[in-house]
């Protein structure tokens, strides 16, 4: 119990330090238009999940693919980090277009290794639109046994006849004050 309270408070700094890090721009430049995704990567709900997954996972030194990660996003996309911060107790979010998470986060997670693995989903779907919780657990190392972060993600993907897109990945960790529901730890049936 100790080390899982260490874990969160761990998890907990970490994700308001990462939001912390650098103040958003009152206005991000125009994004650029995102390279052509491998269709593999964009073929299904289920390859574009495990491509975001994939792309910014590593060990420590090991360069990720950007434009991969470019690749899977409308061009409108928001990745949308939120926490409680421990100064003031009061919950933010903060919006960052996939290019201000590439220049925030990239080089952290280059330089400190990330690797996120997915532990459960919800998904609903309506037609060409749908919203997945993705509960997944963070690790340093590829071979770590315990990981030191787990939150859930919430998506917002888009089919457009042809590919899948990631229009927004907004997203929480888990904290001891807020633990993860046990029916977001398992596959919904």
């Amino acid at each position: 119990m100790k080390k899982l309270l260490v874990f969160a408070l761990i998890a907990a700094a970490s994700t308001t330090a990462l939001m912390a890090q650098t103040p958003t721009p009152a206005v991000s430049p125009a994004p650029a238009a995102a390279p052509e995704a491998d269709p593999k990567d964009v073929a299904s709900l289920d390859a574009i999940m495990k491509a975001v997954y994939d792309v910014i996972s590593g060990d420590a030194g090991q360069k990720r693919d950007w434009n991969r990660f470019r690749s899977l996003f409308h061009k409108d996309a928001k990745l949308i980090p939120t926490g409680k911060n421990p100064q003031t107790a009061v919950f933010a979010a903060r919006f960052m277009t996939p290019e201000d998470y590439v220049t925030r986060s990239g080089p952290v997670l280059e330089r400190d290794g990330f690797h996120e693995r997915e532990l459960a989903r919800h998904v609903d779907q309506y037609g060409n639109i749908a919203q997945v919780f993705s509960t997944y657990h963070a690790f340093k190392k590829k071979d770590d046994k315990e990981p030191f972060l787990r939150g859930i993600n919430s998506f917002q993907l888009m089919n457009d006849g042809k590919r899948w897109w990631v229009l927004n990945i907004y997203w929480q960790a888990e904290t001891p004050d807020n633990k993860i529901p046990e029916k977001y730890l398992k596959n919904r049936d």
